[in-house]
């Protein structure tokens, strides 16, 4: 079953067991495929989908963070449902181990030797690690492997 049917299936669900808060959050993910489909007329494929949803995780992260500076923590637990939510479409998120693997192979495969070529290096790595790794983790050992 591709992602977005799997998506779309737990909103049928979440609508009979009248999930108002597990529905709406369903609704806006696929309110932001759909979004994504129109305005690049494609069918968007299960990587294109997880991209979607890395976004929309970031968006929530950072507006944890500013609603937990402002002491909103009605808004908080808004977000964070939405977060477990959202986390659950993802792949089963990689270990430490592997990604150093994966980034390590990625900077030999590339031959990069300076910061200069950190986007090679990403470039190689990024299909291989996401929604499977936090990118800016990512880049930070990529950059650690590149100075030291």
């Amino acid at each position: 079953m591709s992602l977005k049917n799997r998506v779309i299936e737990d909103m049928k669900n979440a609508m009979r067991a009248r999930e108002t808060a597990r529905l709406g959050a369903i609704r806006l993910l696929l309110a932001a495929i759909k979004q994504r489909e129109v305005d690049e007329r494609i069918e968007l494929d299960d990587a294109a989908i997880v991209a979607v949803i890395d976004k929309m995780l970031k968006q929530r992260k950072d507006s944890i963070e500013q609603y937990q500076k402002a002491a909103r923590q009605d808004l908080v637990d808004v977000e964070q449902f939405e977060v477990t939510v959202l986390t659950a479409y993802l792949p089963q998120a990689l270990s430490p181990a592997e990604i150093e693997a994966i980034v390590a192979a990625a900077v030999a495969e590339s031959g990069a030797k300076s910061m200069q070529e950190m986007g090679k290096v990403m470039t190689l790595a990024r299909p291989k690690l996401a929604g499977r790794a936090d990118m800016g983790e990512v880049s930070k050992l990529v950059k650690a492997k590149l100075t030291g």
